[in-house]
Order: structure tokens, then sequence, then C-alpha cells
């Protein structure tokens, strides 16, 4: 089956997101300070057969699973994010924003050990020259895990969603998220994740995973060996796709797929295809952060699954049409939905 965002009217969308207003979600995992350098290419450097960028500004943002709680701000729903950062001035610096973008980020714990996450993107003319990443990857251990999750317990009741961000930074270890899944299995709380196949952690049992197609590929032990235009009849994807939901059995798998849009995928129902709505593509970053948080905030608001897919499919397009990690506004997307 294939969609297209008819199937999800105007008038529907704007009670989701006024829904949405009363919603409360709780955001985990590896948050990240993206710092972009931006300037103008004139020369290539004598000193080397490499441009030089000359600069004219720079500026901050929220990344990583701050990205998502960002992009569930923007679309006025109550977040509250919890990870870790370094007792350090890119620390402090990314709970400014997240205070500034009415992120209650109390669950972002300092800690002395850890430096703050920081990618730094280089980015000349609307493109991206180079990235530089200063982090810290080791995995949380069993005080610090503790610590976490004694923050997300005393939040948890009357909590709609949880969104897990897997960022391979060492904020989600499998105790951590053995005892995610068991809170939120417990309450009867949604639970989405956005999966790092290098961890080789356990996924069974997630509401939502959203991997996009090379994740996909990985996390079902398959080679990706062919490409095909039209989603639904390629038979590698919807073999990884099969696995995928047989072996681990989420609620929903939600498969992103760039210039093809996505594919929906539910146990005992034939995977839809939701091509993409992005009228120019000048940056992809966070484009992931973006479908999840719609997703996610779209099913807490009452969407049904193939809803929730065609308003995070349309968020994705307006955030791709942005230079650097965005988010989309409630009016941008009523906008793309009245296209037409």
């Amino acid at each position: 089956m294939v969609v297209n965002y008819t199937m999800l009217s105007v008038e529907r969308v704007r009670k989701l997101l006024a829904a949405a207003r009363q919603a409360r979600v709780l955001v985990v995992g590896d948050v990240m300070l993206d710092h972009f350098i931006w300037g103008g290419v004139s020369r290539i450097s004598p000193e080397a057969p490499v441009p030089v960028v000359e600069f004219e500004r720079e500026s901050f943002m929220p990344g990583g699973a701050a990205n998502v709680a960002r992009n569930l701000a923007a679309l006025n729903v109550a977040v509250e994010l919890f990870g870790m950062i370094g007792h350090d001035e890119n620390g402090r610096h990314l709970k400014e924003l997240l205070c500034g973008q009415n992120i209650n980020c109390g669950g972002l714990l300092a800690n002395t050990v850890r430096h703050t996450s920081v990618k730094t993107r280089i980015v000349a003319h609307q493109q991206q020259v180079v990235r530089i990443d200063r982090e810290t990857r080791d995995g949380l251990d069993a005080r610090l895990t503790g610590r976490l999750l004694a923050e997300i317990k005393a939040k948890l009741r009357k909590t709609d969603a949880v969104i897990v961000g897997d960022y391979g930074k060492g904020v989600i270890t499998q105790p951590l998220l053995n005892e995610l899944k068991s809170l939120c299995r417990a309450r009867g709380v949604w639970m989405s994740f956005d999966p790092k196949p290098v961890h080789h952690l356990n996924l069974a049992g997630l509401s939502l995973i959203t991997p996009n197609r090379k994740e996909a590929f990985e996390l079902a032990n398959l080679p990706d060996e062919t490409r095909c235009s039209h989603p639904l009849a390629d038979k590698n994807l919807m073999l990884a796709a099969e696995r995928l939901l047989n072996e681990l059995r989420p609620a929903v798998l939600l498969i992103t797929l760039g210039e093809l849009g996505m594919l929906l995928c539910q146990r005992g129902q034939k995977p839809v295809h939701i091509p993409t709505v992005a009228q120019e593509v000048f940056d992809v970053s966070g484009a992931g952060d973006t479908v999840i948080a719609t997703f996610t905030l779209g099913i807490a608001a009452g969407a049904s699954p193939l809803e929730a897919a065609i308003l995070s499919n349309h968020a994705a397009g307006i955030v791709v049409g942005k230079v650097g990690t965005a988010t989309a506004a409630p009016v941008e997307l009523l906008k793309s939905f009245n296209r037409g």
C-alpha cells in the first residue's frame, strides 16, 4: 500500500496538534551540543588541497536526544530530558539553550568524569565541509545508571510516552534499557527507540523502533545488496522488515528511507510506503530526531500508527529543507498539509 498526505486531513492534523499540548513525553539518551561555524569559500589553501573557509558566524543548537526534545517542544508538547553532560562550559551552554526552549532538563545530570558531547560542523555556502566530534563514549557504570533511573522513575507517573535516543555515546546501556522497558510495560507507557545497531542491544518488546535503511539491515543481520526505487517491490527490504518484526516484535517498525520516504510495518498487516513530501533537501542532520519525536507525539495525542507516520513524514520534509538541525512548528505542519 502507498499513501499520500490527503489520507490525513488538515482538520485532523489541527486536532492532533491541539491534543499534543496536553501530552507529556520523557526523552532519555545521549545529548550533545551541535556547534555550527558558517562561512564562505573563495580559494584553496596553499598549504594543502583543501578549501579555506572564511569565518562569518557561529551558532549552537541542542543535538542528539536533546534535539528530539527540542522537536517536541517546538510542537508545544510538555517534555522532560534525561541524560548525562560534563561539568564543563559546553554542558552549561546546552542547559541554557534547552531551558530557553521550555525543555525541563532537571534530569540532565552533570558528571566530572564525562565530557559534554560536541559536534562542530563547518558549513560553507549551505554545504557541510567537515565535522569535528568531541565526546565521551564509555558506557555508564552501575552508579550513574542508577542515578539516571532514579530521576526517570520519579517523573514517569502521568507520562504518555518515553523516547529513547541511542547515539552511541554511552548513556544507553542494556541494564538501563531493560529497566526502562520494565517500567514502561508495567505502567502501559508507549516507548519509542532510535537504535544504534553497533551496540547490539536487546531491543525486543518496544512500542516503536525507527531505524534508517542501513540500520534496519544491520539489525536484521542481512546484507543490503540491492536497491529499488519502489520500496514495496524491494525484496531485500521486505525481508529485513519481516525479520525485525518477527524477532524484535515491536508494536510498530518505522524504517526511514531518505528521499524515498518511509516504510510503516506492523505484524499481521501489509507494509505501507509513505513517499517523501520534501520539496527541497538542504540538510538531513537531525531528520531522524524529527521523525521519532513527531510520530511519538502523534501516538500520545491519539493518532493511529498510520496517521502518526504521515504526520512525521511531513515534519521530516520540513526540517530537511532547512540548514542545520531544525524543527517543524505547528503552523508549518498545517501549511504542509494545505499544499495543493
